[in-house]
């Protein structure tokens, strides 16, 4: 199981040129197929008249889905490119759509293969990229009494808490990696003399 991941860290749009001809690389962070696929359908859609609208996703913490496409390029020259890249920076959950505007100078299968992987390297350097860590989502039951100052102790030690819930008594929920379940469990029955409960629940990525 895969303890973190990287993405993109917002949609975005990078263009270059090269021998007069224009790549428009556009970015999104996509959590399904489905969205990445739907993001391939709108850049094709704001660019009708582009010579080609090529792309490649990688879906999954554990890269299980790759696609990618070369739009009518010579076979290997876009999509097979801009997917490697993508897997070189460790990419997930990100898709790239590679647009681009002929200018009359042929680049050859070499050029092509530079300028599309390039494309989506530069794209990745402009838009930034974030790691997200998988973390076992918890939550602590405690009582009005303590509830103020256990909030401010787990912010104040990085914890990262997800929700804050008043009832008959308040529970917080937090994020934490499965290594630290055991030190943390044993930090929260000292900070709370006992009277804390923790409960597990299930995975997430933040």
């Amino acid at each position: 199981m895969q303890e973190q991941y990287r993405t993109v860290a917002r949609a975005g749009v990078h263009e270059t040129e090269i021998n007069r001809s224009r790549f428009i690389c556009a970015l999104a962070p996509v959590a399904t197929e489905e969205e990445a696929q739907e993001f391939v359908a709108r850049i094709r859609k704001e660019h009708p008249t582009a010579t080609h609208n090529c792309f490649a996703y990688v879906i999954g913490a554990d890269a299980s889905v790759q696609k990618a496409s070369d739009d009518g390029e010579p076979g290997g020259t876009a999509g097979a490119p801009m997917l490697q890249m993508l897997m070189r920076r460790e990419m997930r959950y990100t898709a790239a759509v590679v647009t681009r505007y002929y200018g009359g100078v042929k680049l050859g299968a070499g050029g092509l293969i530079r300028a599309y992987g390039g494309a989506v390297g530069e794209a990745l350097d402009a838009v930034g990229t974030l790691t997200r860590q998988r973390f076992r989502l918890a939550t602590v039951t405690v009582d009005h009494q303590r509830a103020g100052r256990l909030e401010n102790d787990l912010r104040a030690t990085g914890r990262v808490v997800r929700d804050v819930r008043y009832a008959e008594a308040v529970t917080i929920e937090i994020g934490l990696p499965d290594s630290e379940v055991p030190a943390f469990r044993a930090w929260l029955a000292d900070t709370t003399a006992g009277t804390a409960v923790l409960e597990l629940g299930g995975e997430a990525f933040a």
